[in-house]
């Protein structure tokens, strides 16, 4: 695991893949590892847009890079979105046991 992704918060890592285009980014390279090139003409994006969200992706820990000649690959890594469900599980299993106890908080 990266020290970018041990450091990164649920928050931080939702806010990663809240963009519509990090979410295709992440979409795409789910099914293979790919270059900014790749990325281009998948999403139609320019260069240099593509390369401020995979840097966003790199710093909340869901891609790692892999150069390649003067090519670098980024790849998905999965065990960033494991983390991810499973922080989202817990909350849903704590929401659960909430409504099944039916606990409110005393207005003041």
């Amino acid at each position: 695991m990266s020290a970018e992704s041990d450091t990164n918060s649920p928050v931080d890592v939702l806010k990663a893949v809240a963009d519509p285009l990090r979410m295709r980014i992440l979409t795409l390279l789910a099914r293979e590892a790919l270059c900014t090139s790749h990325l281009v003409e998948e999403t139609g994006a320019r260069q240099t847009n593509l390369s401020n969200h995979l840097k966003i992706l790199r710093e909340a820990g869901l891609v790692d890079t892999e150069p390649c000649g003067r090519f670098t690959y980024y790849k998905l890594r999965p065990d960033a979105l494991d983390s991810l469900a499973g922080f989202l599980g817990d909350l849903a299993s704590t929401a659960r046991a909430t409504a099944c106890a039916d606990t409110k908080r005393a207005c003041p």
